[in-house]
């Protein structure tokens, strides 16, 4: 029994530990927590190939964040192991399963076949619920977005001008553009996609000014400083993040939500997701938005699941989630749109790229993440890598996936 006279004492410290819990938790929400010189020097340095295997796995301590909450149902993958061992050919020289996994530089490895988990393997400190940001991967999504609004009646027709949707755009690059334009990457905007962070490249000033600084947001370059390039839209196929942010902000503006709400409500729970995910925002808690282009971070299993989802025409968890007519036209290519320019092994429909020598469609990431669907042999593949390089090295990827294609397939 504690002794009268000490008790006074205890609740004097629990009143003072509860007041420091309080000012602690003010202190977490707190939206100038962002723009501390530590918090803006860790955004710049999240992509520092010797920890970016960590920093991948972690966005959610260096952005602002908003959450993808999850519902009451999880859609239960089934479990039917296989083993995948043996030799793999990566550019010549061969490894074993761990072996090419290193080579590759991956944290996590996912197999679905004919809807049945048959190998998931986590690397550098990850595990089933680590939520990795798995970059343009993120594009997949919001495109999935734009579908949803579209047979919500919220977007009239793909065909409609982007200032229908979004008036503040009229005088910039998207004056101009249609949304099918923009979902097919062929804005017509100048911008150039080049990945030398650290540079004076154009990706690079707006990257370290929203995301890094959180000077301005995304859709306020688009609105403010894009220009039309030299093409026409529709003309040529030019990668732009910068597009699928305005279709990001064109989602928000018809929906009057935020991205992550109308995601959660339409496709992150009656898709039957496992976790909860997030968004990290190009600006602090008050002011930002979801970076719509590279911005979303999920468990290997739940991004999993989205590529299952459209193997089976937007069918999740018994129930239809996307509609059907929407996975066809975002995933297949439409005549005169695959490969992206000629000679090309790939194309582009709605921000899901396309493999121009079989079925294959697969949501793709900076650093080499994918969800990779196979419709022919009902196989999906999640892997989430930290290359030291951003792009390059797709090759020795395709030759992983396809031998694991093999071995499931014989």
């Amino acid at each position: 029994m504690i002794p009268l006279k000490h008790i006074g004492a205890i609740l004097t410290a629990s009143a003072t530990l509860l007041t420091v819990g309080s000012a602690a938790m003010a202190q977490s929400t707190d939206p100038d927590r962002w723009l501390t010189p530590t918090m803006i020097d860790a955004r710049a340095s999240m992509f520092m190939p010797s920890l970016n295997y960590l920093t991948f796995q972690h966005m959610d301590q260096m952005f602002a964040t908003r959450a993808v909450a999850k519902g009451t149902q999880t859609w239960e993958l089934p479990e039917k192991p296989m083993s995948l061992d043996g030799d793999y050919t990566i550019l010549g020289e061969t490894y074993d399963l761990e072996g090419a996994l290193e080579r590759t530089q991956a944290n996590a490895l996912l197999v679905l076949k004919d809807g049945a988990i048959v190998y998931e393997h986590y690397r550098n400190g990850s595990g089933p619920d680590t939520r990795f940001l798995t970059f343009s991967v993120a594009k997949s999504y919001t495109s999935t977005l734009i579908g949803f609004a579209l047979h919500d009646g919220l977007i009239d027709s793909l065909d409609d001008k982007v200032t229908k949707y979004l008036p503040e755009m009229e005088g910039s690059g998207y004056d101009g553009p249609t949304v099918r334009d923009v979902l097919r990457m062929r804005s017509g905007v100048d911008w150039e996609e080049r990945y030398e962070f650290g540079s004076e490249t154009q990706l690079t000033q707006v990257h370290d000014n929203s995301l890094v600084a959180y000077r301005y947001r995304w859709c306020d370059y688009a609105a403010n400083e894009s220009k039309p390039g030299a093409n026409e839209p529709d003309a040529v196929f030019n990668y732009a993040t910068l597009d699928t942010s305005v279709l990001g902000c064109i989602v928000e503006r018809v929906t009057g939500r935020t991205g992550a709400e109308y995601m959660s409500e339409k496709l992150w729970q009656p898709m039957g997701a496992q976790y909860d995910a997030y968004w990290i925002m190009d600006g602090p808690d008050d002011v930002g938005r979801e970076f719509y282009g590279a911005g979303f971070a999920s468990t290997a299993r739940d991004h999993a699941r989205f590529g299952q989802m459209f193997l089976q025409d937007g069918m999740a968890n018994g129930k239809q989630v996307v509609p059907a007519e929407w996975v066809r036209e975002a995933t297949v290519p439409d005549d005169g749109y695959e490969p992206t320019e000629p000679g090309a092994p790939v194309g582009y429909q709605y921000q899901w790229w396309t493999d121009a020598r079989s079925d294959v469609f697969m949501a793709l990431g900076l650093h080499h993440q994918f969800i990779r669907v196979d419709p022919t042999n009902q196989i999906v593949i999640v892997k989430i890598s930290h290359t030291t390089e951003p792009v390059g090295r797709d090759q020795e990827n395709e030759e992983l996936f396809a031998q694991i294609t093999a071995r499931l397939t014989e």
